[in-house]
């Protein structure tokens, strides 16, 4: 199994190879998210926070991302994603093609 540090950075060139544009920040330990600047959508992860708060704000800002589902995702990336789907009610938060 991966370790939280790996789960990151393959979240983050997850979300790169989908298009979406990356800016680590300062944030006090609290930010981080995806939004939309001049067309773009835009994750931001809290570089003042610890690795386990890095993983989990990228995986929720993720998680619903319709680019995600047009990549290969790993299995255990996978199941991260599909647990922040699970926290919202999705219906759709079963196992993808993908997987």
């Amino acid at each position: 199994m991966a370790d939280l540090g790996d789960q990151l950075r393959s979240l983050v060139a997850l979300a790169e190879r989908c298009g979406v544009a990356l800016r680590f920040e300062q944030l006090d330990g609290e930010g981080g998210g995806l939004c939309r600047i001049k067309g773009q959508d835009t994750l931001f992860v809290d570089a003042s926070a610890d690795t386990a708060t890095q993983l989990d704000q990228t995986a929720k800002a993720l998680a619903d991302h319709p680019a995600i589902e047009q990549c290969f995702v790993r299995p255990d990336l996978r199941t991260i994603l599909n647990r922040y789907r699970q926290d919202r009610g999705d219906p759709g938060a079963g196992p993808s093609a993908n997987e």
